[in-house]
């Protein structure tokens, strides 16, 4: 069976796009047949993926239209994944969708058309709690949290949450959230722990482990069309695939769903 993962945070830098990338590629080779789409106007993950958005003839936003079929404008990657690419056409599917009834299924009836091609699809919502991040959370059966391990990171996450809740209530009663995940983590600062510990106690959320560390090789990758995990090794790809095998155990009903303590030695 298909297993649908939103990644979602109305705050933008928070490595959503990054995770969607690099989780892709750390599952693709745990030999799972991926599709990551691209729900951002900004279209940052088709761009980070090695496809120019601004020469693209079709994208997500055809698709939730009704204009194409998914199959019709799926492209290829370098890291072994399908792509449902992004165009900033797709800034205007949100008002097209509020005049339509069932707007917030739109996502969840055009991944139907492929449904059983792929063991993993991913999602990567935009920053905002629109229509699109509502199809994306309807469409997925969990969602992970991306969270910045800064100051102020987690204002907003209540909002989250409440959406998340909304969601399981009204339109998509098995979303499961399976927890926030760490980003840009620094484990020789106390900081990092004292947000993620404020995070854990406060909305009493499971933190995924393991947590992702700030590196440079992100953003060299994003430049280089490919993600992290094609480069040279490194902490923060190495992290990717430790997070894949995770929810892979989970999924596969092998194991318990790893979390991470921030306060633990």
């Amino acid at each position: 069976m298909t297993t649908v993962l939103a990644v979602a945070n109305q705050k933008g830098g928070v490595a959503k796009t990054t995770t969607v990338a690099s989780l892709g590629a750390a599952l693709a080779a745990l030999d799972r047949r991926v599709l990551v789409i691209d729900l951002d106007p900004q279209a940052c993950l088709t761009f980070s993926l090695g496809h120019d958005p601004d020469r693209l003839p079709g994208s997500v936003h055809e698709v939730l239209v009704g204009d194409v079929k998914v199959e019709e404008v799926l492209l290829d990657t370098h890291d072994g994944v399908r792509l449902l690419p992004a165009t900033i056409d797709l800034a205007g599917a949100e008002a097209l969708l509020l005049m339509r009834p069932g707007r917030e299924h739109a996502l969840r009836r055009a991944l139907a058309q492929v449904e059983g091609q792929f063991d993993v699809i991913l999602i990567d919502c935009p920053p905002s709690l629109g229509v699109l991040t509502l199809n994306g959370l309807t469409a997925a059966d969990a969602v992970i949290v991306p969270l910045q391990c800064e100051t102020l990171a987690h204002r907003g996450v209540g909002q989250l949450l409440r959406t998340v809740h909304d969601v399981q209530a009204i339109t998509n009663p098995k979303l499961e959230l399976l927890g926030v995940l760490p980003t840009l983590y620094d484990a020789r600062t106390t900081h990092s722990r004292d947000v993620l510990g404020d995070v854990s106690d406060r909305y009493s959320t499971p933190v995924l482990a393991p947590p992702i560390p700030r590196t440079v090789r992100f953003a060299e990758a994003s430049a280089s069309g490919a993600t992290v995990l094609s480069g040279r090794k490194s902490k923060g790809a190495q992290a990717y695939r430790d997070l894949a095998a995770n929810l892979v155990g989970y999924w596969d009903g092998n194991a318990d769903l790893i979390t991470f303590s921030p306060y633990e030695s």
